[in-house]
Order: C-alpha cells, then sequence, then structure tokens
C-alpha cells in the first residue's frame, strides 16, 4: 500500500541522482561551471531566508567560505543535471549574525526547517548532513587506528597504514503503530518535549528481521505482545543516521507492564483521542513532529489506510 501523506526526507529522493560512476572523478567535476556547493557548519546547512520559503544556499566552488572547508567537499549526485557537493565549514563562535554568509542567509538546525523546504531540497540536505556526519566521526582507521583521508568523492574512507576501506554506515530503527483495531500504543521518553507522546521505535540487531524487531521492541519496553507486522514506509533520518522503517502491528495483549529505563510513560489512545492529539486539540498530549515518520503513522492509520493486515 501507497501511504498518501508526504515523508520528510524521502519524498524527494528522486530527484537527486547520485551518479556513482561519477565519484571517481568529483575533483573535476567540482571544477566545472555549473558545480554547486552546499556548505553545512556544525551539521548545520546554509539556508536562504530571503525568497517566499526557505531554500538551501548554494555557494560556487570558488566561494571563500569553502576555503575553510575541513576536508574536500563530497559529492552528493546530479540535481538538475548540476553537480552537487557538500562540504563542512567550522561554526562562527562569535554572537551575531555569520559574516560569512549574505544578509538573510543563516546556518539553521535542519530539524527547525525540513519541513519547510521543498521535498527535494530537504533530501538532498539529509544526505549532505548524514555523510559529513559520518566523515566528521570517522578520522581513524577502526582495524589499526591509523588516520584516514576522503576517497571516491566523499563516498569512503581510506586508511593511509593498513588501506582498509571505511564506508557509510545507516542503522536500521523500526517505528511501528501498534494497534488493536480501534486503539494505538504510545509512548513517551523523559527527554521529550512536555505531553509528548509518539510511537515505539527501537534498533534493530543483528540476525533480526523487521518483523522480529517490532516484537522484540514492543515487549521489551511494554510487555504487549505483537502478532501480525506490517511494513509501511520508511524515512532517512539524518540525527546522526538512521533509516526509520515504519510498520503497523497487531497487538495480541493489552496489559501494559512499562520498561522504566527506557520511557516515562506507556499508554492505549482511543481513535478520538488520537484525532485530537495530532490536530493539537487534546488537554494534555502532544503529537509527534510534522516530519517525523511517526505522525505520518498515526495519520494514516486515522485515514484508514495503516491497519496491520
Amino acid at each position: 500500500m501507497t501511504l498518501s501523506l508526504p515523508i520528510t526526507f524521502a519524498d524527494g529522493s528522486a530527484a537527486l541522482d547520485r551518479a556513482a560512476h561519477l565519484r571517481a572523478g568529483a575533483a573535476g567535476l567540482l571544477a566545472g561551471a555549473e558545480a554547486r556547493v552546499l556548505a553545512l557548519a556544525g551539521g548545520r546547512p546554509a539556508i536562504d531566508l530571503r525568497g517566499a520559503a526557505p531554500a538551501l544556499n548554494w555557494l560556487a566552488p570558488a566561494d571563500p567560505l569553502l576555503a575553510e572547508a575541513r576536508e574536500a567537499p563530497v559529492f552528493l549526485g546530479l540535481a538538475g543535471g548540476a553537480p552537487c557537493f557538500a562540504a563542512d565549514v567550522p561554526a562562527y563562535s562569535a554572537e551575531g549574525p555569520d559574516p560569512r554568509l549574505p544578509e538573510g542567509v543563516k546556518f539553521i538546525d535542519l530539524r527547525s526547517v525540513a519541513a519547510q523546504l521543498a521535498p527535494a531540497e530537504s533530501s538532498i540536505a539529509a544526505t549532505a548532513k548524514g555523510v559529513l556526519g559520518w566523515h566528521e566521526t570517522h578520522p581513524r582507521c577502526a582495524r589499526c587506528g591509523e588516520p584516514t583521508a576522503p576517497d571516491d568523492g566523499g563516498w569512503r574512507r581510506r586508511c593511509g597504514g593498513c588501506g582498509a576501506l571505511h564506508f557509510p554506515r545507516t542503522d536500521p530503527v523500526v517505528i511501528m503503530l501498534v494497534t488493536d483495531g480501534t486503539r494505538v500504543l504510545l509512548g513517551r521518553q523523559s527527554a521529550w518535549p512536555a505531553g509528548l507522546y509518539s510511537c515505539l521505535a527501537g534498533f534493530m540487531e543483528p540476525g533480526e528481521t523487521i518483523e522480529d524487531a517490532v516484537r522484540r521492541e514492543v515487549w521489551e519496553e511494554t510487555r504487549v505482545r505483537v502478532g501480525r507486522v506490517r511494513y509501511l514506509a520508511c524515512q532517512p533520518w539524518p540525527f546522526p543516521a538512521s533509516l526509520m522503517l515504519g510498520c503497523t502491528a497487531e497487538a495480541l495483549t493489552d496489559e501494559i507492564t512499562r520498561d522504566a529505563t527506557e520511557l516515562e510513560d506507556a499508554l492505549w489512545l482511543p481513535r478520538a483521542e488520537l484525532a485530537s492529539m495530532l490536530d493539537g486539540r487534546h488537554p494534555r498530549l502532544g503529537s509527534p513532529r510534522a516530519d517525523a515518520i511517526a505522525r505520518v503513522l498515526l495519520s494514516s492509520w486515522l485515514a484508514g489506510e495503516a491497519d496491520p493486515v
């Protein structure tokens, strides 16, 4: 089944041709007249706020800001036929506007602006943030400890000591809408904003199928048994590098015994109350953010699109 609601970071992914066959020649593409570079500082992309809606702020490769980049720009692929790159530049430490950027352009946390970007641009920004974040945290070889350097257009790192190749990683996470047909099972973590409840979720473990992970996570966190599981959709989530695997799951039991180390609270929410939560009318429960796949799963269930059949 295809869900009717768009999923942030995933809905515009087809707009970027990753063009893996061009990565070895990325340096030559960067020198071309059509090349453009998205700068990120502290993981925050440069956003142009001067138009009717926020947009990515692309730079020419010769822009002085890019001379501060920690490493060579990563080749993201082709968008509209133009080679697109991303570069990690140091954050500006002083107070006030960043003088390296034009007025009306700012480095902004992607989570706060993603839903306002065009789908294609949010997908490109997610790719840029994910791969640059991986480079920042993998400066040394996991095998021998020697420094590594970017290779293949930024899509791998090569160890200068033992020659090992390292590739960007993505961590699969199951996120599930557990329902008994008339209610959904929601939880909240203590670190979340007051009143916020969402779908249960957790990282997959080695040797697990998606279905196994859904059943294990729900049991571990709430002691609710799950039967049928159905995969619905996924979302790249670059905070830092997860792939959210959205599923619906059939509850076989309904008694909740909460794991206090994982959840501050867990509850069953009837359909009518879920509707009021999602549209902001619930007196005490807040809903997941607009760019989260949890919001899509819950809204799709209300629309009759996400039952575990």
